[in-house]
């Protein structure tokens, strides 16, 4: 039996409730969770093709250059593509309180009660 068009709309808004609520559970679900391994992984293929084209130039070999420029593109991929996903996740979490204890912070509490004598 289908859906009417009122239980369509009801189960729209609470998957967007609940996706604004815990975007970790969503993630979860959807089997795309960015890893910060991957990330580090991927740069540190990155440096390793960047190595290797380099040595493959200083040896004048071109089959070990287009080796490391292989491994380079394929970490930067890699590392790009799960960068994305790790920096909205990063973006989705709660916000933390802030401690007022920077400088400026006092600074400017204490000018706003001398100026205007809170």
């Amino acid at each position: 039996m289908p859906l009417s068009e009122h239980e369509k709309r009801l189960l729209a808004e609470m998957e967007e409730a609940l996706a604004a609520d815990d975007p970790r559970l969503i993630s979860a679900f959807s089997g795309k969770t960015p890893s910060r391994t991957r990330v580090v992984v991927g740069f540190l293929l990155v440096v390793a093709g960047i190595l290797g084209l380099l040595s493959g130039m200083i040896s004048k070999t071109p089959v070990i250059g287009i080796f490391g420029f292989a491994i380079s593109l394929g970490g930067a991929v890699l590392a790009i593509s799960n960068l994305g996903g790790l920096m909205n996740s990063m973006a989705n979490r709660a916000p933390r309180e802030k401690k007022s204890s920077k400088w400026s912070d006092r600074f400017e509490q204490r000018w706003d009660k001398r100026t205007f004598g809170e």
